[in-house]
Parts: structure tokens; C-alpha cells; sequence
């Protein structure tokens, strides 16, 4: 009897030196960019600060450039339940919420403080998205900034409108097409992980992205000109499936909330010098960095007015209180 206690009793000792790894949680996220990108290196602050502060009881795991998933197939992957957390575009929900792409409507959004005040967790913008993406399964952790839009060029440059007539263009979202479209392009979705591809093999004449992308993907080797247009705002969400989440305990959210709004705060007030550091990456690597004068970009705002219409045909009453909540921003 006493020899069957012993054994017992070492079973439990080893069960409870055990216990630790089995209780550990392990966040893998999905990310489309590069590590060395500047949500590449967001998620990494994200991680050593969660793994700091839980101690250890929560572990991240980080496969970026698209190892995993793709941008267009993160929403999916996440909500499902496939991967607990990742990152996507914004407009990757514009098919099951459209109000989203409220940041793609042509310079909507044309000032660092009308951004700053529509991205905050509380703001009138952002709270009802979220709250609508919640819907697909996935909960928004924190947004990620991604800077302006800007146009990218091939031989001939890109600087009124009337130069996007006849062109193909590489789009990210739904309006962005819309906004090709009006000025007489052709729009082409193409995800961020296979643009360099598409300018390479000229599959589009031109493009339009975040300018911190074109240093991490190394456009500049494909691509001529950039046209300082910001005629959108891009933003970046970082998901986690809801249900994994409803499945954490209450310290353990409380933890990756403190963590994510670090994470948010850090990427957004560093985004000034982000996109610096990239227009002068492409200048050394002899891209020609076009500016326009408030003249013509007010030319491009005026032709591409028609934009807000078909966004707020297309969004329904949640698109038209996003877009109210917008103008009483500025």
C-alpha cells in the first residue's frame, strides 16, 4: 500500500512540475509584410511585451510575409478560427462590412489630425467598425498605421489626373478601384505580397500603395516615379479570433489589451518619421518623388468627387453614419 502511495505521490510531483508548459498560450500571427517592415517590427514590440508582462504564460509566434496566409485570405483564416490572430488591410472586410473603406473615399481623411482622431479606440469612426467586423468573428486587438496612399509610376510619371486615363492600375480595395475608374484606369486587385510581381511583369502600368512598402518590398527596383497624392488613409487591423479570446481569462486579455494599445500608440506616432525614412530610401535608389501643389490636388480631389457617392450607395446607414462622424472631425 505504502509502495502504491509513493508511486502516486510522484505521479502528482511530475504532473504539477508539468503543469506550467501546459498552461501556457501561444498567439500565432499572420502577417502579409516582411518582419523588418514597420508592422513587421510592431508585432515584435507587441510580443516582447506581452511575453514580459504574462511572464511567460503567453508565448507569440510571427510568420510574416504571407508564410501562412495572405492579406485577402487573413479575415477568413482568423474569424474561422484557423489561425488565432492576424493582420490585414482594412479594406479586406469591405466585402462583408463596406462602411470600412470610409478611408479609401479620395481624401476623406487629409490631415494627420483628422487620422488621429477617427483611428482612436473611442472615436465615432472606428468604434461602429469595429464593432461590425466583431460580426465575422474576428475582434479588432489595435489598428496598425500604414501612412497615405501614394501613386506609383512606370517610364511616364503620374502627376494630374488625366494621366491615369488608359492605365492599369494596382488597387487594394473596392474604392480604390472606384476611385481608378473615375478618372478613366482600369483598376486590378492585386494583394501586397504579389505587387512586386504584377509591376515587374507588367501586368499593371501603375500602382498605388503605402510608401513605407515600397522600402520594404523594394518597389524601387520595378517601379520609377511616386506622386505624393495621400488620397487615402491606409490602416492595417491586428484581429484575434473572438472565440479563442472569449476562451482567455480575464487577466490574460486585460494583458494583450495593455500590450496592443502599446503596440498602437507606438506605430501611429512613429508613422512621420516612417514614411520620411522611406521617400528618402527611394530617392537614394533612384526613384523621382513628384509633390503637388494644393492646386493640383485639389484638381484630384474635384475629379474624383463621385467616389463618396457610390461609397455611400454601397455602405448603406452604417457607411452614412461613418461618413457623418468624418465630417464633424474636421
Amino acid at each position: 500500500m505504502r509502495r502504491v502511495f509513493a508511486l502516486t505521490g510522484a505521479m502528482v510531483l511530475a504532473a504539477a512540475l508539468a503543469a506550467p508548459a501546459w498552461a501556457e498560450t501561444t498567439l500565432r500571427i499572420s502577417l502579409q509584410l516582411p518582419l523588418k517592415s514597420h508592422l513587421g517590427q510592431n508585432l515584435v514590440l507587441f510580443k516582447d511585451e506581452i511575453e514580459k508582462t504574462s511572464k511567460g504564460d503567453i508565448k507569440v509566434e510571427i510568420y510574416d510575409s504571407a508564410q501562412l496566409y495572405k492579406d485577402n485570405e487573413v479575415p477568413q483564416a482568423v474569424g474561422s478560427g484557423a489561425i488565432e490572430m492576424g493582420v490585414a488591410s482594412l479594406t479586406r472586410f469591405a466585402g462583408t462590412v463596406p462602411a470600412v473603406d470610409i478611408f479609401y473615399v479620395p481624401f476623406m481623411f487629409n490631415t494627420d489630425e483628422m487620422v488621429r482622431k477617427a483611428t482612436a479606440p473611442d472615436s465615432p469612426v472606428r468604434g461602429p467598425l469595429d464593432e461590425a467586423i466583431l460580426g465575422t468573428g474576428a475582434r479588432v486587438l489595435w489598428w496598425q498605421a500604414y501612412g497615405g496612399a501614394i501613386m506609383l509610376g512606370k517610364g511616364e510619371p503620374i502627376r494630374t489626373p488625366e494621366d491615369m486615363k488608359g492605365k492599369k492600375v494596382r488597387v487594394f480595395g473596392k474604392t480604390l478601384g472606384k476611385f481608378v475608374e473615375v478618372l478613366g484606369g482600369a483598376p486590378t486587385l492585386i494583394s501586397g505580397s504579389e505587387q512586386f510581381l504584377a509591376y515587374q511583369r507588367g501586368t499593371v502600368d501603375a500602382g498605388m500603395t503605402g510608401v513605407s512598402g515600397v522600402q520594404s518590398r523594394k518597389l524601387y527596383q520595378v517601379m520609377d516615379s511616386i506622386t505624393v497624392t495621400n488620397h487615402a488613409d491606409i490602416e492595417f487591423v491586428v484581429l484575434v479570433n473572438d472565440a479563442f479570446w472569449q476562451g482567455l481569462t480575464a487577466e490574460q486579455r486585460t494583458l494583450i489589451q495593455a500590450a496592443g494599445r502599446k503596440a498602437e500608440i507606438s506605430v501611429r506616432d512613429a508613422m512621420a518619421k516612417t514614411e520620411a525614412d522611406a521617400y528618402a530610401d527611394a530617392k537614394a535608389n533612384g526613384m523621382t518623388i513628384i509633390e503637388l501643389s494644393p492646386a493640383e490636388i485639389e484638381k484630384w480631389r474635384a475629379a474624383s468627387a463621385p467616389v463618396l457617392e457610390d461609397y455611400l450607395a454601397a455602405s448603406g446607414d452604417l457607411g452614412a453614419r461613418v461618413a457623418k462622424a468624418a465630417e464633424s472631425l474636421r
